[in-house]
């Protein structure tokens, strides 16, 4: 079942080379504002897994880049597969305890399962219900289905069965959740869907 699985470490290594492959296209691209060159200007954060994550909190640097030329010195956050934008929980832990407090009999019961507080539960409900749907990525995303698209209504739990099956081990299901939210966890990089395919493809993933 669902509640009894946690992902491993070997998930989160994947997942942070395809960042460090995304951030190295980004920064080829220079500067979107004024193509100067762009730095590295990683930084730590700290990253919690609950019970459903312990292994991804070792991961836990976060690609970033800074414009060198001088007057400009924007920032550029490139895609990510690990980080949901600046929320400290692991973005596979938002997507699995949303979809557990979405299946299991009482929002208690998901707690207990994920080690997410309960209001963290409820707060990300109303983002996977109100925000979500609203953003361009789930409306490139739900075009990418055959028809009918997951239920808006339902997410993240629809989307979660549609990218799996049963006979489909939770980390692919999840791997393939995180590419589809990589555009999602940053807002100063345009076409974020791109450089997320572009480094799925070079690294050979399915």
């Amino acid at each position: 079942m669902l509640h009894h699985q946690r992902l491993s470490g070997e998930f989160f290594s994947r997942l942070q080379a395809l960042d460090e492959m995304i951030a190295a296209q980004v920064a080829a691209e220079r500067c979107g504002h004024c193509g100067g060159p762009l730095h590295r200007g990683n930084y730590r954060r700290k990253p919690r897994g609950g019970l459903i994550a312990p292994s991804g909190e070792a991961f836990s640097l976060r690609h970033s880049l800074c414009c060198g030329r001088r007057g400009c010195r924007k920032r550029a956050l490139p895609p990510s597969l690990r980080f949901l934008g600046r929320r400290v929980y692991l973005e596979v832990v938002v997507v699995l305890a949303s979809v557990l407090a979405q299946a299991m009999a009482t929002i208690g019961a998901a707690v207990v399962q994920s080690g997410v507080p309960w209001r963290t539960l409820r707060r990300w409900g109303t983002w996977w219900r109100e925000v979500f749907p609203r953003l361009p990525t789930w409306a490139e995303l739900r075009a990418r289905f055959m028809p009918p698209p997951p239920d808006e209504a339902l997410l993240p739990r629809s989307l979660f069965a549609r990218l799996g099956g049963p006979e489909i081990a939770l980390d692919d299901v999840m791997f393939r959740a995180a590419r589809c939210l990589g555009p999602v966890t940053t807002g100063s990089v345009l076409e974020g869907s791109r450089f997320v395919a572009r480094a799925e493809a070079l690294s050979g993933g399915s």
